[in-house]
């Protein structure tokens, strides 16, 4: 998919944020859009900033986390637009927790949004890609699929597991050969709201202060940069992609010994905690 133009996108989270960002880029290279998102305030945002540009644009709520609902929405992308090239599993949210203090429906929360919405859009979209004759699996992990941070073991598990599917999903589509991709994408701090509207357990205060305030700093790329480093990703047909500079950090990180890196992370931690 070197060309977006003329061909149909979904994206889910699209009401804000990465999701909003690859919207309006789509729209605005002529591609036609399948939208949708649980905040409907937000949707109808999206849509009305894409609206206008010569490409059909549909929208629907949906949680990524049903998964007939998922189901029932690829369905309908593909009897209102005909055909379906272009899957961005992106609708996520975030947790600050330990491990001892995370309560099990934050956790069940969280990964039926960011680890079983993603799986739920693959397996619903994908088969009509492979309809189309060609399309891409677009899912988004995070910098946090590289490495593992105190306080955030439920999204790096979330995140590692997206890492380890889309992966796999490439592998598999390559022996078949079928005209279909996938690309794993890895942010680093995007300005976004996802760390404002986090859930924050109290035992979280032990690791670190102000969670958002603290992303906020170190968040450094657009969404904006963020969608045309993704569709570049797409359209050079990479197995994974390095969103902002910190994420290509993170990355050489991840290479290190774990004892390294983990040691230095303790410290790091109980310096910013006295």
């Amino acid at each position: 998919m070197q060309d977006f133009n003329g061909r149909v996108a979904a994206i889910t989270g699209a009401g804000s944020g990465i999701g909003r960002a690859l919207a309006e880029e789509l729209a605005r290279r002529g591609c036609h859009l399948a939208l949708s998102d649980i905040d409907e305030a937000g949707l109808a945002d999206t849509v009305g900033r894409c609206e206008g540009r010569g490409v059909k644009v549909t929208s629907e709520v949906v949680d990524v986390a049903d998964r007939d609902a998922v189901h029932a929405w690829a369905d309908h992308v593909v009897a209102d637009h005909g055909k379906v090239h272009l899957i961005v599993n992106n609708a996520g949210v975030a947790l600050g927790a330990s491990v001892e203090g995370m309560s099990y429906e934050d956790l069940d929360w969280l990964m039926g949004i960011n680890f079983w919405g993603v799986v739920h859009g693959t397996k619903a979209f994908l088969p009509h890609l492979k309809a189309a004759g060609e399309g891409h699996v677009v899912n988004i992990s995070s910098v946090f699929g590289l490495v593992s941070i105190p306080s955030q073991s439920a999204y790096n598990a979330a995140k590692f597991g997206v890492r380890g599917f889309t992966d796999a999903l490439r592998i598999e589509l390559d022996i078949e050969d079928c005209g279909v991709s996938s690309t794993t994408v890895h942010p680093g701090g995007i300005k976004t709201a996802i760390a404002r509207n986090a859930r924050m357990d109290e035992s979280v205060a032990g690791f670190s202060g102000d969670h958002a305030r603290e992303f906020d700093k170190l968040a450094r790329t657009t969404p904006e940069k963020a969608a045309q480093q993704i569709l570049t990703a797409v359209s050079r047909n990479r197995r994974r992609a390095l969103i902002g500079p910190d994420a290509k950090v993170f990355d050489l990180v991840s290479r290190l010994p774990a004892g390294l890196y983990q040691r230095a992370l303790v410290q790091g931690t109980r310096r910013r905690a006295r």
